[in-house]
């Protein structure tokens, strides 16, 4: 009996896969994108009336110029691809949020994005702030957040549907829909995958050229980056994340194809 609840748990969640956007990578799918991307504008909403927001003009403007060019990238990328349908019920927002020790921007399901301004001396200008943003929009538009909740809610609440663990454990559910949107990713837990991370470098990296902005500077940020960081963070195979090396070892082999979209502006 025990084998066959297995086989059958085991037939429902490979059912409930699905294929990365673009990619085609398979991926595990328990949350339709009107329920995350639903969850994902109420847990916007939440964080930013906490803020507090930047109250400089000129952060601002910057973070929602450089969103916007992103946004319409991705529109056209998509549009493309013959697959304008994955960004249905997109609400693009950006904004930006007084931080300066959070070294941090996300993008919710739903193009729900947050910059931090303690990422700001690091992204230096628009160029390296679309490294960053780009980024962090692709792992949103590959549906990251969707397969890290799917996930979450295998490990930690036995696969219940969304509707299910939203009505019996709502704090629990939101709180893993936070750490699966990558907020509050101080906590560690539910961290994107290599595979996700490798994915949003690729994709980032053509939005941003189609946005006007040069994709090598993806390499000069990421050397800040490594720069900047702890000496003392470990070492590659105990983290989910590729070592800033390999990372930027990876976005060098991905260039060439990143300049064919690179017009510049």
């Amino acid at each position: 009996m025990l084998k066959k609840l297995t086989l059958v748990a085991s037939l429902a969640l490979l059912s409930a896969c699905s294929t990365v956007p673009i990619t085609g990578r398979r991926q595990l799918s328990l949350v339709s994108d009107s329920e995350i991307n639903t969850l994902a504008a109420t847990q916007y909403r939440e964080v930013i009336a906490k803020g507090p927001l930047s109250t400089s003009s000129q952060q601002v403007a910057m973070v929602r110029t450089v969103g916007q060019r992103i946004q319409a990238a991705v529109e056209t990328y998509f549009r493309q691809q013959n697959a304008s349908d994955q960004l249905a019920g997109y609400q693009w927002e950006f904004n930006v949020i007084q931080d300066d020790k959070q070294q941090n921007a996300w993008c919710m399901p739903g193009g729900k994005v947050a910059v931090y301004t303690g990422i700001l001396p690091i992204t230096q200008d628009e160029n390296g702030l679309a490294v960053v943003m780009s980024h962090e929009i692709a792992h949103a538009v590959a549906k990251h957040g969707s397969e890290r909740m799917s996930q979450g809610l295998v490990q930690q609440l036995g696969g219940q549907a969304l509707s299910a663990a939203l009505s019996t454990n709502a704090p629990a559910t939101q709180q893993l829909a936070l750490q699966a949107f990558g907020v509050g990713s101080q906590l560690g837990l539910l961290r994107y995958g290599r595979n996700q991370e490798s994915e949003a470098d690729h994709l980032g990296l053509i939005f941003m050229a189609m946005a006007g902005y040069n994709p090598d500077g993806a390499i000069t940020f990421w050397q800040r980056m490594d720069a900047r960081e702890n000496q003392a963070s470990p070492p590659e195979f105990l983290s989910t994340h590729p070592s800033n090396g390999t990372r930027i070892a990876d976005i060098q082999r991905e260039l060439p194809e990143a300049r064919k979209y690179y017009k510049g502006r």
